[in-house]
């Protein structure tokens, strides 16, 4: 019988052997080993040693990580320490990382899809699940809550005519100023994960940043659906389209998705790291974006250059370095996943296929299916791309785009999902970042103005058609020409999730940063020379990850993304 207040855990009794387990905690990959032998963890981390016996433990830090420190039957920060007391005994070695702990960074970019259109109820959904922090979406969901968003529509008085169509059918803008009589059109939710396309191109984005004067230095955010709804009455309508342009007054662009139809998305963008401030790197279309993505320039070019198709590139050329042809001098490896590669030969895609070194390099894209393969047998390479599907219509992009049939958004949020998913459960997952983002807004509403940030090269456009009778582009008169006619603004916002077990959980930057900081990030990481002054001032994405914490086992209860959302676009919502 025990009486008294004596230590309730008294030292084992003199001649007891040594029972030692070793706990590793952190940062995977490190080890620690004994001496006398018997502790090598992670192949043996419990051993009994004779009585009297002292042991010594060493740390064995892993590639890219660093020991913290012991706990339990050790204390303090050295590499090594002595257990000789014998009985049961229990030493946890800790290990955290470094920006070196990353050996694999895989970026994928899906289609035309704006911040606020997607994630404009993030802020909603990480209140009502008890995640921290704050998130600038659509106002209304915003804490304080903010004004509901509202874009000037059509002038009732002039409705849509079919043939010909007239250029003042959708009056937003008369005499310099908004059109008194032209409605409010309220953001509103989307029911269809099926939309027609509107165009993000550069005079569309340049009307969506001020549609009474486009060339001003002040972003009003509302000629979104003006933009939409010209587009649709005078450059896209193609009478007797099966089905026919539906939304002629541009309505479409106000609306926005949230968990209901996206609850992947959602679910990672709160428990990872996301942006509230992240851009396109300009203000038009998806061919320039990308090539910004590759080599943080389009060398002017602000509309797909001569010869470049959607879908192939054409036979244009650019010979300017990308990222991977830096990566190749670096000695460092690189792969592209190509998830349309049964649609035609390699490379697909207008941002890859206009470059010469692309193209003399077509052994390292790789079906997409290879990127399976390879997470689960830890053959990553350095960095690597996961080209969109583009014809496959797994790329998020809006419908009826050149006569694509329209693209389901919840397909292709599946079909990311299945990446990512596979990633998390396979041996690749401890040292590897996927980055998640989309080429540009796509013309959909965003109440943020692009920024300024740096011409890459000072090149500025050399694309712009001048037009006939005061028609050509925006910026196309050298004697009209704005601040916003040169590479010195970004495009609008999009979202960004940034999924490893380094990433700070439920982080959310603040810090403005287009797709160039991307590559800041790889050059950083791999010690490469900036390939132009855009990627040279961004942020370096740093700021996303905690190498103390690695959160090396994912969440566990992550919802599957569905995909039987409605999908119709002969009305709205």
């Amino acid at each position: 019988m025990v009486t008294g207040s004596g230590n309730p855990n008294p030292p084992p009794p003199p001649n007891t052997p040594l029972d030692l387990s070793v706990i590793l905690a952190g940062l995977q990959g490190g080890s620690v080993t004994s001496t006398p032998n018997g502790i090598d963890c992670g192949s043996t981390c419990n051993a009994s040693f004779n009585i009297g016996t002292t042991v010594t433990l060493t740390a064995n830090p892993p590639s890219g990580g660093q020991f913290t420190g012991w706990s339990g039957a050790c204390s303090g920060t050295d590499m090594t320490c002595t257990v000789s007391e014998g009985g049961s005994q229990t030493v946890t070695a800790t290990f955290t990382g470094s920006l070196q702990s990353i050996n694999h960074i895989v970026f994928m970019v899906q289609e035309n899809r704006s911040l606020d259109h997607y994630f404009g109820a993030l802020q909603a959904y990480r209140a009502a699940n008890n995640y921290p922090g704050t998130f600038d979406g659509l106002p209304q969901f915003n804490n304080p809550a903010g004004p509901v968003p509202t874009n000037p529509g059509c002038d009732p008085a002039f409705p849509f005519q079919q043939s010909p169509a007239p250029f003042n059918d959708c009056v937003t803008v008369l005499n310099g100023a908004i059109d008194p009589a032209a409605p409010l059109i309220q953001s509103f939710k989307l029911q269809s994960q099926c939309v027609e396309n509107p165009s993000p191109s550069w005079n569309e984005s340049h009307v969506a940043w001020n549609v009474a004067d486009p060339l001003s230095m002040t972003a009003t955010m509302d000629g979104f659906v003006h933009a939409a709804a010209h587009d649709v009455r005078n450059l896209q309508y193609v009478p007797g389209a099966n089905p026919p342009e539906s939304d002629v007054n541009g309505m479409r662009v106000m609306g926005y998705y949230d968990q209901d139809v996206l609850p992947y998305y959602y679910f990672m963008a709160s428990n990872f790291g996301t942006s509230d401030r992240w851009f396109s790197p300009v203000m038009t279309r998806t061919q320039p974006n990308r090539e910004f993505l590759m080599a943080a320039t389009s060398l002017g070019h602000v509309y797909p250059p001569l010869g470049a198709s959607e879908d192939t590139g054409g036979s244009t050329q650019f010979t300017n370095k990308t990222i991977f042809q830096a990566l190749e001098e670096a000695g460092k490896s690189w792969k592209i996943y190509v998830t349309d590669s049964q649609f035609g030969s390699l490379p697909p895609h207008t941002e890859l296929g206009m470059y010469t070194f692309a193209n003399s390099h077509t052994d390292h894209f790789v079906p997409a299916s290879k990127f399976l393969d390879d997470v689960k047998n830890g053959n990553l390479p350095a960095v690597a791309e996961i080209d969109p599907g583009f014809a496959s219509g797994t790329d998020e992009h809006a419908g009826q785009d050149d006569s694509k049939p329209g693209a389901k958004i919840q397909a292709g949020a599946n079909y990311v999902a299945s990446l990512i998913n596979a990633l998390m459960q396979s041996p690749s997952w401890k040292d590897t970042v996927f980055i998640l983002t989309f080429d540009e807004g796509g013309g959909f509403f965003d109440h943020v103005p692009p920024q300024p940030t740096v011409s890459p090269d000072g090149i500025k456009p050399v694309d712009l058609n001048p037009g006939t009778n005061g028609n050509g582009d925006i910026c196309s008169d050298p004697t009209k020409q704005g601040i916003t006619c040169d590479f010195v603004f970004t495009g609008f916002r999009v979202p960004i999730i940034v999924i490893s077990p380094f990433s700070k959980k439920s982080y959310v930057s603040h810090t403005v940063a287009d797709h160039t900081a991307i590559l800041k990030f790889i050059e950083t990481r791999f010690n490469i020379s900036s390939l132009t002054a855009r990627d040279a001032a961004q942020i370096d994405m740093t700021e996303f990850f905690d190498f103390t914490a690695p959160w090396m086992t994912p969440p566990s209860n992550i919802p599957s993304q569905p995909t039987n959302a409605p999908c119709y676009m002969d009305h709205l919502p």
